[in-house]
């Protein structure tokens, strides 16, 4: 089959589209082909090396020394069952699924292998391939974080970068949730967002956060704009403070209590099985919508790793295999 492998680190220009062997699925797993894929954060860090300091040895030990050790990146999909292993029932061949193989990768490819009771679901009747493709990696990385910060109804939650990939999640999931949500953004987007009916749009260009008066029960920083200590000002007592960019330093700084009671939450999201079948529900019933910066025909991919990277995307670049 055909892949796009990175067999070192480097820019998109590491990425080359070779023959690979095509996956023969275990008596548990099925065997998907990919019909579209998302390119994201997570690709782009692990293609580029692009880990912060104090964390490159252990993510050299854990990725690979000089390459990944997972040369096929993509951490989501969506695409038809083409064939099931012996004790499969809870698929059949023909299955429209999307799936997030997330940390393991492996979606830039035209097949993928994947345990039927792991992070895969059928894809919801209402949506589209494309749209599957972008559901897991904003949505679980949101749904971890909410979670984390155990936000209640009625709270009120200012998230930025709310056009980004997770922060878009974000302001969905917490609005459904009975958040109050003021959602950040560049000029150019507070349109986008303001059709989405969040309780408040901040432009940041007009209205720097250092001039907010406001109190905020959680802050959700997606765009590494703030630390704990510039975030205090607009906590509450008992605030969360969401280091979704964070590092390791944000990572060691959580584990002490801030002035008032207020808490840092950072570090990796959680990954898990059950938050797959919950953003299908949630994305059926209109209380998620992924957005979707771009699509790009799969033989472009390098292309998609640039405009993933680049300060100008809205949402998730999704990949289209076919």
């Amino acid at each position: 089959m055909k892949a796009y492998v990175a067999r070192r680190y480097g820019g998109p220009n590491v990425l080359s589209l070779e023959d690979v062997a095509k996956p023969e699925p275990a008596s548990h797993e099925v065997l998907v082909r990919i019909v579209a894929s998302s390119v994201n954060s997570g690709d782009v860090r692990v293609r580029g090396f692009d880990i912060p300091k104090g964390m490159r040895t252990m993510a050299r030990l854990a990725l690979g020394w000089s390459g990944p050790r997972q040369p096929i990146m993509g951490t989501e999909f969506s695409g038809v069952v083409e064939a099931v292993g012996a004790e499969v029932s809870r698929f059949q061949v023909g299955d429209r699924v999307f799936g997030f193989p997330g940390g393991k990768m492996g979606a830039h490819a035209e097949f993928i292998a994947m345990p039927a009771n792991g992070r895969i679901a059928k894809l919801p009747a209402g949506l589209s391939f494309e749209q599957g493709a972008a559901l897991c990696f904003g949505g679980s990385t949101a749904l971890h974080f909410l979670r984390q910060a155990k936000l209640r109804p009625g709270e009120s939650i200012l998230i930025i970068g709310a056009t980004g990939t997770v922060g878009h999640a974000l302001a969905q999931l917490a609005q459904h949730r009975g958040a109050r949500v003021s959602a950040v953004t560049s000029t150019g987007n507070v349109e986008l967002l303001s059709e989405r009916k969040f309780d408040r749009v901040i432009d940041y260009k007009t209205t720097p956060l250092a001039s907010l008066n406001l109190g905020f029960d959680i802050i959700a920083d997606c765009a590494d704009a703030l630390d704990f200590k510039s975030a205090q000002r607009l906590l509450k007592p008992k605030g969360r403070y969401l280091s979704v960019a964070g590092t390791l330093k944000e990572m060691l700084a959580a584990l002490v209590p801030g002035p008032h009671g207020t808490k840092m939450i950072a570090g990796p999201a959680a990954e898990r099985v059950e938050d797959i079948s919950l953003l299908a529900e949630l994305a059926e019933k209109g209380h998620f919508a992924p957005l979707i910066d771009t699509i790009i025909p799969f033989p472009q991919l390098p292309d998609a790793h640039a405009r993933a990277q680049s300060k100008q995307k809205r949402g998730t670049v999704v990949v289209l295999h076919q």
